[in-house]
C-alpha cells in the first residue's frame, strides 16, 4: 500500500474506492482520476521530503475536488449548453459547480494546472474556465458513457486539443449563408405559390442541408464513392432540391401535378415528400461522389435498416474477391440517417437497427445519425413522448457518441459533422448529432399548431429564421453588409420565380404507354436444370473439409448420406437440394446471401451450412470453399429481429441485383413482425417508386400440431398483397421444385420478390425426396398433376391443394378411388392456363375441391376461389374443404389438431354422391 494518505485524508468512500482500484490496476479508472492519483502520489512524496503543503490532506482533497469538477464538466457540460434556439434555459447540473465537489473558485486558483494534467494552464481555475468554454458553450458533447477508454481519450484530445474545433473560414461562412438562403427561400416561395399544400417544410432545422453538404464533402475527401441517405418526410423536398440536385422545375411540376407517367396502370406513384433520388456531386477538389436518397413511406424510421442494407451491398460491389469480409470496403460508402425527435425513441426499429451496427453480418463501418429535433411530435410534447431527457438517449445504450447542437448555430452544426466523420474514420462506428431546432408550422402546412402548443408557437412566430440569425452574425462580424444579405435573398427568390413562370407556361407532358410491367414475365424460359457432372462436383466439395477439422461425428455421418443420395436410389432432401442449388449458382458467378435466426444450421437442423469443430469450436462454411465458385457466399445467423433484418436484406437486394438474397424466418408465423416492410416496401416498391428487389422470403409453414404461433406464415396476407405482378408466391412440395425455383429466381432477368412457404415435416420425408434426374432436367412446375389411381375417364373429383397437405392426402388416396390430386405449387402469378388444362383432362369430372389446412378465412381459399371459378367454368361445382373460419390460425391442443387434420383428409377424399354434389358451392 502506498504511503499516500488518500483514504485517511479524503473521508470519501467513493474516492477511496477509486484509489484502491487505481492501486490494483491504474487502467481500471478513468484517465482524469488516473492523472490525479499519479500527480497526488508525486506531490505526496515531494511533500514528505520537503515538508511542503503537497502532503497536506486538506490540499489533496482540494486537488481531488478539482479533478472531480474536471470530470463533471466533461460528463455533464452539455447540460449547460444553450441548445434551444427559442431560448428555453439549459438544465444545468449541480455537479458543474465547484461547491458540489467541496471546493471553491478560490481553491482552484491555488492548484497548478499540471496537477490536473493541464500543463499549459497556470492554475486549475484557468483549466476549468477553458474546459467550460469547450464543453458548455455552443456544442454539447456526450461520450463518457462509451466503454472503450481509447475512444474516450480520442474525444478528449480531439475536442480539447483543438484539431477538431476549427472554425469556419470567412468564405465558408458566406457559403453557408447562401445555402441557408436557398433553403429558407424555397420554403417561403412554396408557401406563397402553393398555399394550402402539404410540404412538411424544413423551417426551423434548416441547418440540416449544410450539415449534409459537409457530410458528403467530408466523406468524399476521405475516399467514399457513395453516400446513402434515409430520412422521413419533414424537410425532404428541400433535401431533394439542394442535396440531391433535383431540378427546381421538377419540384414545381410535382406541385402542379404534371406527371408524364400517370397513365401506366401499375405505376401509382407516391406523394412528393416520399420520393427518392440520386445524383453525382462534383467537388471543387475534383472528387465526385454518388449521393442516393432512398424513398420512404410515412412509416417513420422504417427506412433505417433499408439504408444499412443498401450501404452494405454497395460496400462490396465491384470486388472480385469471393470472401465476404475481404470484399467489403466500409470507407467507400457512408450511410446517413436523419431521424425525427419523436420517432427516434418511439419506433422500435431504431433500436433494432442500432443493434445491427456491430454485428459481422450487418455492420457498415459506422452511420452518421442526425436527429432533426422539432421539440414536438405531431401534437405530442416530449414529456408525453419519451421517458428520457434527450431525444437521443436511446443511442447511449449502444455506446454511440452524441453531440447536441443549436439549430441556429450553423457553425456548430457543421463542426459536429466534421467530428462525426473523423470518429467514423478512426473507429468505424456510429455517431449521432442531435440538431435542436423547431417546426415553424404545424405537422403540415394546413395544421394549426397553436391549438395544442400555444406558448411554443407564440415563441416560434416571434423568432427569426436560422437564415436571419446566421446573416445577423455575419453582419456583426463584418463579413457582409445588410444590403448584401437582402440582395442575396432577392436573387434567390427571383430565380425561383423565373422557373415557376416557365413551368406554368409549359404544356402538360404527354401520357405514356400502358405500363411496361403490366405483363407477367416469361419465367418458364429460364433454364434452371444443371448438368449432372457439375452437381456431382459441387456435392463432393460440400462433403469435404480440411483434414484437421473435426465436425461432430453424428453430423458427419448425416452429411455423408448426401453422397449416396445422388445415386440411382435417390433421396435428395430439402437441405441437400438447397445446397446444390446455391452451390451451382456460385459456380455460375451468382453471389448468394442468406440470413435469419439460426440460418447457419437451419431452425430444423436441415441446412448445416456452417460446421463447427467438435474439439476446438472453429467453424467452416462449406459453400465458401467451392474451388470453381465465381460468386460470393455469405450466411449469418441474425439477431432476434424480423423487422430490421428483413428490411436490411430488402435493401441489400435492391442494391445488389446480381446477388440472390434470402431471408429465413425462424417460423413463418413470425414474419408478421416485419409487416411494415412487407406492405410498404416489398409489395409496393415498384408501383410507388419504380424500385426493384429480388429478395426471397423463406417462411416455414404447415399444420403439425405446433399451435397458433408455429403453424401459419399467413399465406393469405401475401396473396392479398399480390397484384400487378409485384411478387411471386409459391409453396413447393418437393426438394427438386425448391431447387428449380431458387435458381429461377436468381437467373430471371426481371427481379421481383419471391415468397416461399417452406416445409417442416417434409424436410426429410422419404416420399418427398427427389432424384438427381429431377435436378438435371426439367424446370419449376407451377402445377403438378399426378396420375389418378383409376383412368382419367373415371375420375369424378379433383382435389387441388398445396405443400404438405398433398402428402397427407396421397397417403390415403389409394383408398378413395376416383380422385385426382393436383398440387398448385405457385399461387401468384396464378397458373390459370395450367389448371384449366389439367381440368380438361378429366371428362367425367363432377366436382372440384380446394383443400387446405388453414381456416377458411385464412390460407389461399379467398384468393383461389374466384380464380378457380374462372379456370373451372360455370358447370362444375367448387367445394371448400378445410378448417372453418377461425380467429386463431391453429389449435393449441394436440388432440384437437389431430381430429381436424383427419377430418380434412377424410372429407377431401370422400367422393360426394349426386345429392351432395348438388349442394356444393357454385359461386
Amino acid at each position: 500500500m502506498s504511503s499516500l494518505p488518500i483514504t485517511s485524508a479524503f473521508n470519501d468512500g467513493y474516492i477511496a474506492g477509486l484509489y484502491e482500484s487505481f492501486l490494483r490496476d491504474p487502467a481500471s479508472v478513468d484517465s482524469s482520476w488516473r492523472q490525479f492519483f499519479s500527480v497526488a502520489q508525486s506531490l505526496a512524496g515531494a511533500g514528505s521530503a520537503a515538508g511542503g503543503a503537497a502532503s497536506d490532506p486538506a490540499y489533496l482533497r482540494k486537488v481531488a475536488g478539482a479533478a472531480g469538477l474536471v470530470q463533471a464538466i466533461r460528463q455533464y457540460g452539455h447540460l449547460d449548453v444553450q441548445l434551444d434556439p427559442l431560448g428555453s434555459p439549459p438544465l444545468s447540473a449541480a455537479e458543474l459547480k465547484p461547491e458540489f465537489h467541496g471546493i471553491s473558485h478560490a481553491d482552484l486558483e491555488t492548484i497548478p494546472g499540471a496537477a490536473l494534467g493541464f500543463p499549459d494552464d497556470a492554475t486549475a481555475a484557468a483549466a476549468v474556465t477553458r474546459l467550460r468554454q469547450i464543453y458548455s458553450s455552443s456544442i454539447g458533447f456526450e461520450f463518457e458513457h462509451i466503454e472503450e477508454e481509447a475512444e474516450r481519450d480520442w474525444f478528449r484530445r480531439a475536442i480539447e486539443g483543438g484539431e477538431m474545433r476549427r472554425q469556419l473560414t470567412a468564405d465558408e461562412k458566406r457559403v453557408v449563408l447562401r445555402r441557408l438562403t436557398e433553403v429558407d427561400g424555397l420554403e417561403r416561395f412554396l408557401g406563397f405559390a402553393y398555399q394550402g399544400y402539404k410540404r412538411f417544410s424544413i423551417e426551423g432545422t434548416d441547418a440540416l442541408v449544410p450539415m449534409l453538404d459537409a457530410a458528403i464533402d467530408g466523406a468524399a475527401r476521405a475516399g467514399a464513392r457513395q453516400v446513402v441517405i434515409g430520412m422521413a418526410h419533414r424537410g425532404r423536398i428541400n433535401v431533394l432540391t439542394h442535396v440531391l440536385e433535383k431540378p427546381v422545375s421538377a419540384i414545381f411540376e410535382d406541385f402542379e401535378g404534371k406527371h408524364a407517367h400517370t397513365s401506366a396502370p401499375n405505376d401509382t406513384g407516391d406523394v412528393k415528400y416520399h420520393l427518392g433520388a440520386r445524383t453525382v456531386r462534383e467537388l471543387s477538389t475534383g472528387e465526385s461522389v454518388q449521393v442516393v436518397l432512398l424513398p420512404n413511406p410515412s412509416h417513420l424510421e422504417m427506412v433505417n435498416p433499408v439504408v444499412e442494407g443498401v450501404a452494405r451491398a454497395l460496400q462490396q460491389s465491384g470486388s472480385a474477391s469471393t470472401d465476404p469480409d475481404e470484399s467489403r470496403d466500409e470507407a467507400s460508402v457512408l450511410p446517413v440517417l436523419v431521424h425525427g425527435d419523436a420517432a427516434f425513441p418511439g419506433e422500435g426499429v431504431v433500436a433494432e437497427t442500432f443493434n445491427l451496427s456491430h454485428l459481422r453480418g450487418y455492420r457498415t463501418g459506422g452511420t452518421l445519425h442526425i436527429i432533426s429535433n422539432n421539440q414536438v411530435g405531431v401534437t405530442t410534447d416530449p414529456r408525453d413522448g419519451r421517458s428520457t431527457y434527450y431525444a437521443s438517449d436511446l443511442a447511449k445504450g449502444f455506446e454511440v457518441p452524441i453531440v447536441h447542437v443549436n439549430g441556429d448555430d450553423a457553425e456548430a452544426c457543421v463542426v459536429a459533422v466534421w467530428l462525426g466523420l473523423a470518429y467514423r474514420a478512426r473507429f468505424g462506428k456510429d455517431f449521432l448529432i442531435d440538431l435542436v431546432g423547431y417546426r415553424r408550422h404545424g405537422h403540415n402546412e394546413t395544421d394549426e399548431p397553436a391549438f395544442t402548443q400555444p406558448l411554443l408557437y407564440a415563441a416560434i412566430r416571434s423568432h427569426p429564421s436560422p437564415r436571419e440569425v446566421w446573416a445577423a452574425r455575419l453582419v456583426r462580424e463584418g463579413l457582409l453588409a445588410d444590403e448584401d444579405v437582402k440582395r442575396l435573398d432577392a436573387d434567390v427568390q427571383a430565380a425561383f420565380d423565373r422557373v415557376l413562370t416557365q413551368v406554368k407556361a409549359a404544356p402538360p407532358p404527354a401520357e405514356q404507354g400502358n405500363g411496361h410491367h403490366a405483363a407477367a414475365p416469361d419465367l418458364a424460359s429460364v433454364a434452371t436444370s444443371v448438368a449432372p457432372e457439375i452437381l456431382r462436383s459441387v456435392n463432393e466439395r460440400l462433403l469435404t473439409w480440411p483434414s484437421e477439422f473435426k465436425p461432430m461425428p453424428k453430423l458427419a455421418r448425416l452429411l455423408e448420406r448426401r453422397r449416396a443420395a445422388l445415386g440411382e436410389a435417390g433421396g435428395i432432401d430439402w437441405g441437400h437440394a438447397e445446397a446444390l442449388a446455391l452451390g451451382s449458382l456460385l459456380v455460375q458467378g451468382v453471389s448468394v446471401r442468406l440470413t435469419g435466426q439460426d440460418s447457419e444450421r437451419g431452425t430444423f437442423s436441415h441446412r448445416q451450412a456452417v460446421l463447427h469443430d467438435f474439439e476446438h469450436g472453429t467453424s467452416y462454411a462449406l459453400l465458401q470453399h467451392i474451388p470453381d465458385a465465381k460468386g460470393r457466399f455469405e450466411v449469418y445467423n441474425s439477431p432476434l429481429s424480423e423487422l430490421a433484418v428483413l428490411a436490411f436484406e430488402y435493401g441489400f437486394s435492391v442494391a445488389a441485383p446480381t446477388t440472390l438474397v434470402l431471408w429465413e424466418a425462424q417460423y413463418g408465423d413470425f414474419a408478421n413482425v416485419a409487416q411494415p416492410i412487407i406492405d410498404q416496401f416489398i409489395a409496393s416498391d415498384r408501383a410507388k417508386w419504380g424500385q426493384d428487389s429480388g429478395v426471397v422470403l423463406l417462411l416455414p409453414h404447415g399444420y403439425e400440431g405446433g399451435g397458433p404461433e408455429h403453424s401459419s406464415a399467413r399465406l393469405e396476407r401475401f396473396l392479398q398483397l399480390a397484384a400487378e405482378n409485384n411478387m411471386r408466391i409459391a409453396y413447393p412440395s418437393t426438394p427438386a421444385q425448391y431447387f428449380h425455383i431458387l435458381r429461377r429466381q436468381a437467373l430471371a432477368s426481371e427481379r421481383r420478390p419471391l415468397v416461399l412457404m417452406q416445409p417442416k415435416s417434409l424436410l426429410r420425408l422419404p416420399q418427398a425426396a427427389s432424384h438427381l434426374s429431377d435436378l438435371t432436367s426439367g424446370a419449376f412446375q407451377p402445377v403438378i398433376a399426378g396420375a389418378a389411381e383409376q383412368g382419367a375417364d373415371q375420375v369424378r373429383r379433383m382435389v387441388l391443394c398445396t405443400g404438405k397437405l398433398y402428402y397427407d392426402l396421397a397417403g390415403q388416396a389409394s383408398k378413395a378411388g376416383a380422385i385426382a390430386l393436383v398440387r398448385v405449387e405457385e399461387l401468384y402469378p396464378w397458373p390459370h392456363e395450367q389448371i384449366a388444362n389439367v381440368i380438361d383432362r378429366y371428362p367425367a369430372l363432377e366436382e372440384v375441391v380446394w383443400a387446405q389446412e388453414e381456416p377458411k378465412n385464412m390460407g389461399a381459399w379467398s384468393f383461389v376461389a374466384p380464380r378457380l371459378r374462372a379456370a373451372v367454368g360455370n358447370t362444375l361445382p367448387i367445394r371448400y374443404i378445410g378448417r372453418p373460419e377461425r380467429a386463431s390460425p391453429a389449435e393449441g391442443y394436440a388432440t384437437s389438431h389431430t381430429q381436424q387434420q383427419t377430418k380434412i383428409v377424410t372429407d377431401a377424399l370422400a367422393v360426394a354422391d349426386p345429392v351432395g354434389a348438388a349442394g356444393a358451392a357454385r359461386g
